[in-house]
């Protein structure tokens, strides 16, 4: 019975923050992003619920707030790691090795691109340019940049993170 009690406070909490961000937005031309945005940064991302609640809030269809979502890749409906490894797959990454080292982040996370390990500790995106084509191969962990990458700096940049966060 706690948990019912404790599950509907945090829906309450939820409804109230979605209307706070909705209501601030709201008489501004394509409000959507900007609540799409600000929602994410309170909750680290979209899941469906809250998706719902946007819709209500703001008037509009699900689909239209799904459709958002869906299109720009800035927007996650699946919670993230702790740390969100991005790796460039732009033209000057990609010449460079970006997909060896890639392949060399799948390989020792056992993730896909997309998904998070297991423990919850990183996520692993490929975007296609992070703008830092002088230093390609180019991979981000939350905003970090690290550039000139070889599939031999993966293990290094791992262990920095798993070490940082006491999971080595």
């Amino acid at each position: 019975m706690n948990t019912n009690v404790n599950d509907q406070m945090k829906n309450e909490e939820k409804n109230k923050l979605v209307k706070e961000i909705v209501a601030r937005h709201m008489h501004s031309k394509g409000a959507l992003i900007p609540v799409l945005h600000e929602v994410q940064e309170s909750y680290g991302y979209l899941p469906d619920e809250i998706q719902e609640k946007i819709a209500k809030e703001m008037n509009i269809s699900k689909s239209e707030v799904f459709g958002v979502i869906s299109f720009y890749s800035h927007f996650a409906t699946k919670p993230a790691g702790k740390y969100k490894i991005s790796v460039c797959m732009g033209t000057a990454c990609y010449v460079k090795g970006a997909g060896a080292v890639l392949d060399k982040l799948k390989e020792t996370l056992r993730v896909k691109v997309g998904q998070t390990t297991e423990d919850g500790e990183f996520t692993l995106e490929e975007c296609r340019c992070l703008g830092c084509c002088g230093l390609a191969p180019v991979l981000t962990v939350n905003g970090k940049v690290y550039g000139r990458l070889t599939i031999d700096d993966v293990d290094t940049i791992l262990e920095s993170y798993k070490k940082d966060g006491g999971i080595a």
